[in-house]
């Protein structure tokens, strides 16, 4: 069963090329990690004092997902991110989906 983790950022007016320059630039480790299918970052509405941003990984499983999250390559990928809390209002809020239907294109 396929899973999705979500994690919502709400970044401060004037910050957004700052975070998604640190996204483009950084080594997830993703591509190496079993179970990892695809990464999207997600740019959303903006609202008075924030942009709202997503990032969003597919996995294979559950299981799959907290593996990577117990991982080395999880550590090393979020290795300083405390550093970029002045970019964010809050802290990120994580969802995890598990996909129950999937439609493709032929």
């Amino acid at each position: 069963m396929t899973f999705i983790a979500m994690n919502r950022f709400q970044v401060a007016i004037g910050s957004e090329a700052t975070f998604e320059d640190v996204w483009a630039s950084r080594d997830s480790q993703l591509r190496a990690v079993p179970g990892f299918v695809a990464f999207h970052l997600l740019r959303g509405p903006a609202r008075e004092d924030h942009v709202l941003y997503a990032s969003h990984t597919v996995w294979r499983s559950r299981t799959d997902f907290e593996a990577w999250t117990a991982s080395d390559a999880f550590r090393a990928a979020h290795r300083g991110a405390g550093e970029r809390k002045p970019l964010y209002l809050g802290h990120p809020q994580f969802e995890g989906f598990e996909a129950i239907q999937t439609i493709t294109a032929d």
